[in-house]
């Protein structure tokens, strides 16, 4: 397997759907949780409650790769690898989301681990159809094989 079977991908509607919505979420949530103090804050919280180690890293670093991988998905650039980016970004947060239980902490979402489950659901589908309709690795990749 090479670089080319990792972007090749068939002009599936779906899957084009499906990655400009993750692609929008992921790049707002970043930008959000580094613009919205009170949202920095709820991140912070949720990390330190639920036991994840080395918050002061993950509190920048996560934004930042939910920024990078948005901005990947809006393009449609090696949407399988950022699909799988995103199954294990999403499974800490469903983590979280089951060990913290105080509801304060999820100011812009339920407590339970709906949408990052949803989400995990919907990056599955993307590493098995690729980027699909309007991604650049539909127009760069022969679709050949």
């Amino acid at each position: 397997m090479d670089v080319l079977d990792l972007r090749r991908t068939s002009d599936d509607s779906l899957a084009g759907a499906i990655r400009m919505a993750l692609g929008a979420l992921f790049l707002i949530t970043g930008v959000m949780k580094l613009a919205v103090p009170m949202l920095a804050e709820a991140f912070s919280e949720q990390l330190a409650v639920s036991g994840i180690p080395m918050i002061g890293i993950a509190r920048w670093v996560v934004p930042i790769v939910e920024i990078a991988a948005g901005l990947a998905l809006l393009i449609g650039a090696f949407t399988r690898v950022v699909a799988l980016v995103i199954i294990a970004i999403m499974s800490v947060a469903a983590y979280v989301h089951l060990t913290v239980d105080d509801p304060s902490a999820f100011p812009l979402q339920p407590n339970g681990p709906v949408v990052p489950l949803a989400v995990i659901v919907m990056a599955v589908y993307l590493v098995w159809r690729g980027g699909g309709s309007g991604s650049v690795d539909l127009r760069d990749v022969p679709r050949g094989g």
